[in-house]
C-alpha cells in the first residue's frame, strides 16, 4: 500500500527536481543537508542562499541574449534589481557580482547606492533607476547623486511636479523617464494604476515640459503592470500600448531610447510549476521589434527591473512541529514553534502559496492537517498548500519530531515582517544564517541575526532592563525552542 509521504509526492509530482532531493530520507537543498542546519542552529530557521541570486541573474541575461541573437536585435538588454525586495548587504553584494544595475523605490535607497560607491560595487556606469513618488529627502537625494557626478542615474517621472522639483534641485543637464500608468485588469477595483502618467498624456507632457528644456534629457519610457510578466491577452494588449507611445514619443524626441518594461517574472511556489521563461522573452523581444520596424523606428535597448525573481529563490525558513491538536473528526492543527503573520507575511496578508514540504521523515505514513502559528490571532495559519485543498505531512508523532520547510521566500518577507523589531504578540524573529558556496564548491554558513530576546523587545517598547539580571533574561519570549 503507497501510503507514505514519498509515495505521494512520487504520485503528484515530477521528483526529484533541480533544488529538492532525498538524502537518508531526509530534504536536500541545492545540495544542503537541512537537518544538519537544524542541528547545528536550531529552529525556528531563516537561511539565505546566496549562489541562487547569481543563478537566476544568469539565467535571465541569457534568456535575454540568446532571443535578441537569434532575432537580430539591434538594441542592447540591462538587468536591473528591485531593491525593495531585498535591501540587504549581502543581497545587494552577490547581485552586483553579476554586471547588473539598480532600480531604487525610496530616499534612504539612494544612502545605500552611496554607501555602495564608496566600496567601489557601484561606479558612474551603473545605471540608477530611481522609481516611486518622490518628495523632498527623495528628491534631494537624487540630486546629490546626479550633482556628484552619476551621469547614468535616471528619474523615473511619476508624476508631474517632479520635473520641477528636479530641475530645481540638480544643476546639471539629467536624465529621466516616464512611467505609464498602465490599465489594471477588469478585476481590479480600479480602471488606472495610480503609478506613473496616463497613456494620452506623455507625449503632450513631452512637449509642453521637457522638449525645449536643455537641462532634462528623455531617456526612457518606463512600463509594468502588477499582474507581471504573463503570457495572457491583457499583458500583450498592454506591451502593444506602451509600444506606440514608445514609437510617438521616438518620433519627437531623438534622445529617447530605452524601454523598461518593468519586472514581474513568477517564481516556483509548489513542485508543480511551469513557466516558460525562455518563450516569454522571445515573445516580448519579437512583439518590440517588429512594432517598431512596422513604425520605422530603431528598436530601443531594453531593461528589466526583476525583484522577486532575483531574490526569492535564495530565501527558506524551517519550523519545528510542536504539538498537534485535534479540533473536531476532520480538522487536526499541527502547531509550529513560530508564527506565518510575523515569518510569512505575504502568506497571510495576501494568501501567497510558497513551496512547503517537510525536512525528514519522508518514508513515514501522511495525514491531512492545517497548520498553525503562534501567536493568538485566528488569521495566523497556513493552508495554501493545495494537493485537493489541503496540506498533507508524515503523520504527527511526538517521539520523532517533524521539521517542515518553506522554500523561495527571499523575497519581500523580511521587511514587510518588520525584520529585527516588534513582531505580533511579541514572537521573536528567529535566527537567520547565510549560506554560501566557495570556489571550489564547499558550503559555508555564518549566524547573519540570532533569535530575538526580550531585551531586544523591551528596549524597543521603552522599558527598562534589569541589567542585574541580564544573564538569567537571556531567555526568548513565549520559550520558543531553539534546538532540535
Amino acid at each position: 500500500m503507497k501510503n507514505k509521504y514519498i509515495d505521494l509526492v512520487n504520485q503528484t509530482f515530477d521528483f526529484p527536481q533541480e533544488e529538492f532531493h532525498l538524502k537518508d530520507n531526509n530534504l536536500q537543498f541545492h545540495g544542503i543537508d537541512i537537518m544538519e542546519l537544524i542541528n547545528t542552529y536550531g529552529s525556528p530557521l531563516k537561511f539565505t542562499y546566496l549562489p541562487q541570486i547569481s543563478n537566476n541573474i544568469q539565467k535571465a541575461k541569457k534568456w535575454f541574449t540568446d532571443a535578441m541573437h537569434q532575432l537580430n536585435y539591434k538594441g542592447k538588454y540591462h538587468y536591473c534589481y528591485c531593491t525593495k525586495s531585498s535591501h540587504f548587504k549581502y543581497v545587494m553584494d552577490e547581485a552586483l557580482q553579476n554586471d547588473i544595475h539598480i532600480e531604487t523605490s525610496s530616499a534612504y535607497d539612494i544612502d545605500i547606492i552611496e554607501a555602495l560607491k564608496k566600496e567601489g560595487k557601484i561606479t558612474n556606469e551603473n545605471y540608477i533607476l530611481c522609481n516611486g513618488f518622490k518628495r523632498e529627502l527623495y528628491i534631494s537625494n537624487i540630486a546629490r547623486l546626479v550633482n556628484n557626478g552619476h551621469h547614468n542615474c535616471i528619474s523615473i517621472i511619476d508624476n508631474y511636479e517632479e520635473l520641477s522639483l528636479l530641475t530645481n534641485a540638480i544643476d546639471k543637464v539629467f536624465k529621466v523617464g516616464i512611467r505609464i500608468a498602465s490599465e489594471e485588469e477588469p478585476k481590479f477595483e480600479f480602471y488606472t494604476s495610480r503609478l506613473g502618467i496616463g497613456y494620452k498624456n506623455i507625449v503632450q507632457f513631452y512637449n509642453d515640459r521637457i522638449k525645449n528644456d536643455p537641462h532634462v534629457e528623455l531617456k526612457m519610457l518606463h512600463f509594468f503592470i502588477n499582474t507581471g510578466i504573463r503570457d495572457t491577452a491583457y499583458y500583450w494588449n498592454e506591451l502593444l500600448k506602451c509600444l506606440r507611445v514608445y514609437i510617438n514619443l521616438k518620433k519627437i524626441c531623438p534622445t529617447l531610447d530605452s524601454l523598461n518594461i518593468g519586472g514581474g517574472f513568477p517564481i516556483k511556489n509548489s513542485l508543480a510549476f511551469e513557466f516558460d521563461y525562455q518563450y516569454l522573452v522571445e515573445e516580448i523581444i519579437t512583439q518590440i521589434q517588429t512594432t517598431c520596424q512596422e513604425a520605422n523606428v530603431p528598436a530601443p535597448d531594453i531593461f528589466t527591473e526583476f525583484g522577486s525573481f532575483t531574490v526569492g529563490e535564495s530565501g527558506g525558513v524551517i519550523y519545528k512541529v510542536l504539538y498537534q491538536k485535534q479540533q473536531n473528526d476532520r480538522e487536526k492543527w499541527n502547531m509550529i514553534n513560530s508564527s506565518f503573520i510575523t515569518t510569512l507575511p505575504d502568506s497571510w496578508a495576501i494568501n501567497k502559496r510558497f513551496v512547503m514540504l517537510p525536512i525528514n521523515r519522508w518514508h513515514d505514513v501522511y495525514e491531512r492537517v492545517l497548520l498553525g502559528g503562534l501567536t493568538c490571532d485566528s488569521d495566523d495559519y497556513y493552508n495554501s498548500e493545495q494537493h485537493i485543498n489541503a496540506v498533507y505531512l508524515p503523520k504527527f508523532n511526538p517521539e520523532n519530531p517533524l521539521y517542515i520547510g518553506f522554500f523561495n521566500t527571499g523575497a519581500y518577507q523580511e521587511n514587510i515582517g518588520g525584520y529585527g523589531g516588534l513582531q505580533h504578540c511579541l514572537i521573536p524573529a528567529p535566527k537567520h544564517i547565510i549560506i554560501d558556496k566557495d570556489n571550489q564548491g564547499k558550503i559555508h554558513t555564518h549566524l547573519h541575526q540570532d533569535q530575538q530576546t526580550n531585551k531586544d523587545f523591551l528596549k524597543i517598547l521603552g522599558y527598562a532592563v534589569d541589567h542585574k539580571n541580564e544573564v538569567e533574561n537571556e531567555t526568548t519570549l513565549n520559550t520558543i525552542p531553539t534546538s532540535n
